[in-house]
């Protein structure tokens, strides 16, 4: 039996899909390709109705196929013979749906499955199987079961770590609060765990997700530290090889051994390696000045913030229930950018909605005056799309399709020109980037700002393509030898 997993949406998403993969494989059913499989699973996101509208249009396809001939069927004839096997492809919904998109795509698809269910999903799916009955609406396991499933990580160098999932703060355009439900923040100690365990592995980077990591806190119980030379050691009596012996005196627990996000951030930061630690996403109003100050304290945080903004009008900010002002936005990047002094440099971007209900030219205007003014690295522009139950749902979407069309590309125009004055700063100066593949005498990476790179790669000596076949999943040292908006070309430099 194979399966074929579809995945839409965030990187949240494509964490999950990771213990989807894990799930399927400890069943021993064996992905296969799209046109082969006996399972076929979307792993859908509601966020944009763009991504609704793909899976539909792709189930309407596949309905006039739910009954495939097996390969053993008569090849090139279209007719059965007796040999002729009829298999029936199963497909499964899962994801970040909102109960209106269930309800949509419900008679199109045989299981819809709560990602927080995954750890039954072996269950369902053998009773599916045997019993052909449709799914019933069932009870949750605990998110700790979901969680504690370890991935099937799709890159061998760079791993999602879902830290929390949910979110509490309802904008009132975001259908999360309605998909992945209130704020779940995981055990520090599972986390930590699990990044030790990729760090041993030799992952080189380490990226934290939530839909606002801002807001995680947890609480874990530490044996009493002692004080040596100005690091913690937190061995228990008789632990030879504690998990957090070492960990620097200033991640010690606030009250009550609360353990908020910039503390888990230093408490990953002290697991020895050679890695990256980045974070998304964040929400503007919990950007607090001990997370800030994290970016100067944490040597494996890279110098990249993804701080959404979407939009530069405070009316508009306002009916979005963002709380806060394009002041208060503003002021923060600055404070932000002051940590980094003395040729240092973070790279900022940004999630911005152009035609909200209600928007106007004037506002449409303040926030492109806001790009121009704060010069982002990269922003990702979406034309709003009404989310059924959403509290922006009921307002009139009374900016023309054309018009959202129109403002998203002068926005992208204004992004054009910021980031490549951006990255033309970076022009001569030596850097290392993670290597991630290698096509047409070119090694493809990225930067610790997040910044796309293309290396032309020696091909003459024997040496130099031997040297180049392991490249991928390291850091390597480069020169940045020009610059455009979207990335970098660079030169390898000489040992």
């Amino acid at each position: 039996m194979t399966y074929h997993l579809i995945t839409f949406g965030c990187q949240m998403n494509y964490s999950d899909s990771e213990r989807i993969d894990s799930v399927f494989e400890n069943m021993n059913i064996k992905s296969a390709e799209k046109n082969k499989a006996d399972i076929l699973i979307f792993n859908l996101c509601s966020v944009r109705q763009r991504a609704v509208d793909k899976v539909w249009g792709m189930l309407k396809n596949i309905k006039t196929q739910k009954h495939r001939k097996h390969p053993s069927a008569s090849l090139g004839t279209g007719k059965s013979t007796e040999n002729t096997k009829i298999k029936k492809i199963i497909i499964i919904l899962t994801g970040c749906i909102l109960p209106a998109d269930k309800d949509k795509l419900k008679d199109k698809v045989d299981l819809i499955l709560d990602i927080k269910n995954l750890v039954s999903w072996p269950n369902i799916i053998r009773d599916y199987f045997f019993t052909n009955y449709k799914l019933r609406i069932t009870n949750y396991e605990p998110f700790k079961s979901y969680f504690s499933i370890t991935p099937k990580h799709s890159s061998p160098f760079t791993a999602y770590i879902p830290i929390m999932t949910g979110c509490d703060n309802f904008c009132s355009y975001c259908a999360v609060p309605y998909t992945r439900g209130k704020e779940y923040s995981r055990p520090a100690e599972e986390i930590l765990k699990e990044v030790n365990k990729l760090c041993v592995q030799g992952y080189r980077e380490i990226i934290l997700l939530g839909q606002n990591v801002n807001s995680y806190q947890s609480f874990m119980s530490f044996p009493p530290p002692i004080v040596v030379e100005g690091r913690l050691q937190r061995e228990s009596p008789g632990t030879s090889n504690c998990l957090f012996a070492g960990i620097p005196a200033c991640a010690v627990m606030t009250k009550d051994d609360v353990v908020n996000f910039p503390i888990l951030l230093k408490l990953i930061d002290s697991i020895p390696g050679n890695y990256w630690l980045s974070f998304l996403t964040s929400h503007p109003k919990d950007m607090s000045e001990e997370l800030i100050n994290c970016f100067k304290e944490c040597k494996h945080l890279m110098p990249y913030l993804h701080l959404p903004l979407q939009s530069g009008s405070d009316k508009t900010l306002k009916a979005m229930n963002r709380k806060y002002t394009a002041e208060q936005y503003v002021k923060l990047i600055h404070k932000i950018r002051k940590r980094f002094v003395n040729n240092s440099y973070i790279a900022i971007s940004t999630d911005i909605i152009v035609g909200f209900p209600g928007e106007t030219k004037k506002d449409f205007e303040a926030t492109a005056a806001l790009m121009k003014k704060i010069k982002f690295d990269m922003a990702y522009l979406a034309e709003y799309s009404p989310r059924p139950g959403t509290a922006a749902a009921k307002l009139k979407d009374n900016v023309s399709s054309a018009e959202k069309i129109k403002r998203k590309n002068y926005l992208n125009e204004i992004l054009k020109k910021t980031a490549l004055e951006n990255n033309q700063k970076l022009v001569g100066q030596t850097i290392s980037i993670l290597a991630e593949s290698i096509k047409d005498n070119f090694a493809f990476g990225r930067t610790n700002m997040m910044k796309n790179v293309r290396i032309k790669l020696d091909t003459k000596s024997t040496e130099s393509i031997k040297t180049q076949k392991i490249l991928i999943g390291q850091f390597v040292k480069i020169k940045i030898i020009k610059a455009g908006p979207w990335g970098l070309e660079g030169e390898m430099v000489k040992k």
